[in-house]
C-alpha cells in the first residue's frame, strides 16, 4: 500500500506532537529510517536561496526545546566550527575557515554557473573570511555554564577541524594533513612544532573540513574527507581517497580507505551502546528541493555508499557518466535520513545524567542549513532517539530560531559536543558563539 505524501506529513506531525515536541521540519524533505524519495527534478540553473549572515542582536539567543534553556558558553570567537572535550573537562574549539583557493583557481574556475553561485553563497554566508587557523581552549572553572578562561592552545595551523587526544598526544586534522602535538593535562598553550602523521587530500578543497576520531585503544585514527565536486564533474582523478573515511595508523602514517562513496562525511562519533562508528553525510545537489536527503549512518568497514554513481543505496544518478553497475550493486543504504540540503555537519551521542534518560545514547546533529532549497531547510540542532544502538523514532528539534524575522541568519550551528556536566555545547560559526543547552529542571 502506498501512503500519500499528505498522510505521511500528518503522521510525522502527530508523532512529534506525541513526543511533546513542536517541529518545524518539512516531512517532504525526507527524514527517518525509510524516507520517501521523490523523482529527480532537473533545472537549468541551481537554486540559490541563502540566508545572509547577520549575527545575533544584543540579547537574542536561539530557541531551546520545551524543558531546556540556552545560554552563551563563550562569545566573541571567530568562526568557531568544531568542538572537542579533553578528559579534564576543558573544551577545545577550532576557529577555522576554508583555506585559500589554489593559485589561478577562483570561485568560478572550472565549474561554470554552479561554481560561481557557490562562491556567491559562501561570501554571503560569511564563509570567505580568512581562516583564524587556531584552536582555542575554554575552561568553565566554577561550573556555571560560562567559560571563564580562554587561551590560544595552538595557532598558525592550516584550516584545522577535527581533534583527538590519545594519551599525551593531541592529533589535529588540518585541511591537508593530520599533525600531532605533545600535551599535558591542564596545559593552556602548546609551543611545540607540529609533527606530521599523514598527508590528506587537499587541492581544490571543494569540501575542506577533515573530521577526526580515534579508536578506543588509540591505535587507529579515522578521518572524514569530502569530495572535490558535486558528482565528479572535475574528473574522478581529483577524487582519489576522497568522499571517504580514511583509517590512519598514527605510529607509521600508513592510511587506507575504511569506507567510501560518502560525498561529504563530516561528523564522526562512536555510538556508545553498539560501539560502532557513525557518520553524518552531506549528499549531492541539483536534483530538486527534496533530493538527496543528507543522512547519518553506521559505518561498515569496506562499505561503499553510492557516491557519485547512486544515492541512498542503489538509486542511480543518471547524470553520472560513465556509470559503474558493479559498484552500484553493492551500494549500502544509509541508516537514517536527515532532510534534503540540511548540511548536517555536527554529530555526537547523548551522555551523562544531566539530560533526561531518554536522550542517553541518542544522536544530536548540528544542521548548518541549506543554500540551495526553497523553502530553506536545516538551521537547527536535531535529536534522534536510539534504542539498542539504532535509531528508534522521528527527529526532534533541540535548538532552533537561527533565522531572523528579516530572513537573515543570526547563526548557523556546526559542531556539537557535551561538556563535563552533561550539557550540550553547539558551535555557531556565524554568531561566533558557543551555545550551551541544559534542562530547565
Amino acid at each position: 500500500m502506498r501512503v500519500s505524501s499528505l498522510a505521511l506529513s500528518s503522521l510525522f506531525a502527530l508523532t512529534l506532537a506525541a513526543c511533546g515536541t513542536e517541529s518545524t521540519l518539512d516531512p517532504a524533505a525526507g527524514y527517518g529510517a525509510d524516507p520517501v524519495l521523490p523523482a529527480p527534478r532537473h533545472t537549468l540553473l541551481p537554486t540559490v536561496n541563502i540566508a545572509d549572515a547577520a549575527g545575533w542582536p544584543q540579547g537574542r539567543t536561539p530557541v531551546a526545546a520545551p524543558g531546556f534553556r540556552v545560554q552563551a558558553f563563550a562569545a566573541g570567537l571567530t568562526h568557531p566550527r568544531w568542538l572537542y572535550r579533553l578528559p579534564n573537562g576543558d573544551i577545545l574549539v577550532a576557529e577555522t575557515n576554508a583555506p585559500p583557493k589554489p593559485e589561478g583557481l577562483d570561485d568560478g574556475a572550472g565549474g561554470g554557473f554552479r561554481a560561481w553561485a557557490q562562491g556567491l553563497v559562501m561570501k554571503r554566508a560569511g564563509a570567505r573570511t580568512p581562516s583564524p587557523d587556531r584552536i582555542t581552549l575554554l575552561r568553565d572553572t566554577d561550573g556555571d555554564g560560562v567559560a571563564e578562561t580562554r587561551s590560544v592552545l595552538l595557532e598558525n595551523l592550516m584550516s584545522p577541524f577535527g581533534m583527538a587526544l590519545v594519551g599525551n598526544t593531541l592529533y589535529v586534522a588540518n585541511a591537508d594533513a593530520v599533525v600531532a602535538f605533545p600535551y599535558q593535562t591542564g596545559q593552556t598553550r602548546i609551543e611545540a612544532e607540529p609533527r606530521k602523521i599523514a598527508d590528506l587530500p587537499a587541492g581544490r578543497n571543494h569540501h575542506w573540513t577533515k573530521s577526526l576520531v580515534a579508536s578506543a585503544d588509540g591505535s587507529r585514527l579515522y578521518v572524514g574527507v569530502g569530495s572535490n565536486s558535486n558528482i565528479g564533474e572535475n574528473g574522478m582523478d581529483e577524487e582519489t581517497d576522497r568522499a571517504a573515511i580514511l583509517e590512519i595508523n598514527p605510529a607509521t602514517g600508513a592510511r587506507r580507505v575504511y569506507a567510501s562513496g560518502l560525498r561529504n562525511p563530516v561528523g564522526l562519533a562512536w555510538q556508545p551502546d553498539s560501539g560502532r562508528l557513525w557518520v553524518s553525510v552531506n549528499e549531492r545537489d541539483e536534483l530538486g528541493n527534496d533530493l538527496v536527503p543528507d543522512y547519518m549512518t553506521s559505518v561498515t568497514p569496506g562499505g561503499f555508499y553510492g557516491w557519485p554513481f547512486s544515492y541512498y543505496g542503489q538509486t542511480v544518478d543518471e547524470r553520472v557518466e560513465p556509470q559503474d553497475p558493479a559498484l552500484v550493486a553493492r551500494a549500502l543504504r544509509p541508516d537514517y535520513a536527515l532532510g534534503a540540503h540540511t548540511a548536517s555537519l555536527g554529530l555526537t551521542f547523548g551522555e551523562g545524567t544531566l539530560f533526561p534518560v531518554r536522550y542517553r545514547g541518542g544522536a544530536f546533529v548540528g544542521q548548518h542549513g541549506s543554500w540551495n532549497r526553497k523553502p530553506r531547510n536545516g538551521y537547527r540542532v536535531l535529536f534522534v532517539p536510539f534504542v539498542n544502538g539504532v535509531p528508534s523514532g522521528p527527529p526532534e528539534d533541540i535548538l532552533t530560531g537561527f533565522i531572523s524575522a528579516q530572513d537573515t541568519a543570526m547563526g548557523r550551528p556546526v559542531g556539537v559536543q557535551f561538556d563535563r556536566t552533561g550539557a550540550l555545547l553547539v558551535a555557531d560559526d556565524v554568531g561566533d558563539v558557543i551555545w550551551r543547552v541544559s534542562p530547565t529542571a
